[in-house]
């Protein structure tokens, strides 16, 4: 059964900065011959990895609200320079914007059960709606 994540898009705040972030990381890894991944480390570690990487994705909440995701590809237990176990989250390079969903803030990531996922939204939807706009309706509750 398929399963995702849930987590804060800490110091970002629009989906246009995070694939900013995310397009940049890509672009040096593509300089340098290495895979065209995006990843993300967190301290925790997933006990569910199987149900994760069945289809899982990483929901980011922007500005209070789940705005969008990328698709799980592999989760790495590693070790930092630190000593430090940590778990690197193997993430698809494109981000899929997704209907806004209130989060409220919460440390770390949270499992989130694909029924309670907000849906995706397509092309022409994102599209209609200007980002700028979507956030003011958003902080007004109207989205």
């Amino acid at each position: 059964m398929t399963l995702n994540l849930v987590k804060l898009c800490v110091g970002v705040s629009a989906i246009e900065e995070l694939q900013a972030f995310i397009d940049n990381r890509i672009e040096q890894r593509r300089a340098t011959g290495k895979s065209q991944y995006s990843w993300h480390i967190t301290r925790m570690v997933p006990k569910r990895r199987d149900e994760l990487l069945d289809g899982g994705s990483l929901y980011w909440v922007i500005k209070g609200n789940v705005q969008a995701r990328q698709i799980l590809t592999d989760i790495e237990i590693f070790t930092d320079n630190e000593g430090i176990r940590r778990c690197k989250l193997w993430l698809e390079s494109r981000l899929i914007l997704t209907q806004w969903q209130p989060r409220r803030a919460f440390q770390g990531w949270r499992y989130l059960q694909l029924k309670d996922a907000p849906s995706d939204i397509n092309a022409n939807e994102a599209d209609a709606v200007p980002p700028e706009l979507r956030r003011d309706l958003a902080e007004l509750g109207l989205l």
